[in-house]
């Protein structure tokens, strides 16, 4: 595991990130710094808030109260697409690919958020000279997912695994500085997770990124993360490195399970 200095430049600044529904409050005055190039992970029992601050940190959700910035710029408010089109980018928990179309059209698609063409238009014809490379771009990325062999297949085919890969894939195409992953070893056997962790740093080392992980498989994150946030109805009642993590009283009776 790589340590990233604390005297490393912050990327990104949640302060008291609040986020209400009716009476409910789903993420309560949460407030933490990520610093350049580390993997920070975000943890916590079900229902505790992280997919929401992912939302509110992704624009899918305005927050109720709170700024978030991003290399100094606040993009607390933003349109989902702006804060893509900024650096961050992000996969969901539950898989949101265009089953009817194949892994290469649904990478394709992902980064007409740089091109000038259209996302239709880019997809299914014009612009020709741009288009070629942006399909040069998706086989590479397909290629670096290990799923180049299966470029023309539906994603509505693949197993849960290679989905979470090409919706990886789908994200970098957007050429993210800051790479937001919900959950990305859900639905992955054994084997699959063991692998998971050397593909994010290297999609880390790789793209030179920065990289938040929602993750509920805890020896994987303590593995794989620089730096743990733990979440516990809506509260941040942790945050540190894994082992200080893995020790701090309130995550062993929140998340854990006792001692």
């Amino acid at each position: 595991m790589t340590t990233i200095p604390s005297s490393t430049p912050t990327v990104l600044e949640a302060r008291h990130m609040t986020r209400r529904f009716g009476g409910l409050i789903a993420v309560n005055d949460v407030s933490f710094d990520v610093r350049e190039g580390e993997i920070f992970g975000l943890i916590g029992p079900n229902g505790a808030g992280k997919t929401t601050l992912f939302n509110l940190m992704t624009g899918l959700t305005p927050p109720s109260s709170g700024t978030l910035t991003y290399r100094g710029t606040t993009v607390t408010g933003l349109q989902p697409n702006r804060v893509a089109a900024l650096g961050l980018s992000r996969t969901f928990q539950n898989i949101r690919l265009f089953r009817g179309l194949s892994a290469l059209e649904n990478v394709k698609i992902a980064q007409h958020v740089r091109t000038d063409a259209g996302l239709w238009r880019g997809v299914f014809g014009g612009a020709k000279a741009e288009e070629a490379s942006v399909e040069a771009r998706a086989w590479e990325l397909l290629d670096l997912v290990g799923m180049g062999d299966r470029a023309g297949e539906l994603a509505a085919n693949f197993s849960y695994g290679d989905q979470r890969r090409l919706e990886i894939a789908r994200a970098l195409a957007t050429e993210p500085r800051v790479l937001l992953l919900d959950e990305p070893a859900a639905g992955m056997n054994t084997s699959e997770k063991g692998q998971l962790t050397g593909f994010i740093r290297q999609v880390r080392d790789q793209f030179d990124l920065t990289v938040l992980v929602i993750e509920h498989h805890v020896p994987l994150v303590m593995n794989l993360c620089d730096r743990v946030a733990v979440l516990n109805f809506g509260e941040l009642i942790a945050m540190g490195n894994p082992a200080e993590v893995q020790r701090d009283p309130k995550v062993i009776e929140a998340y854990l399970g006792g001692e």
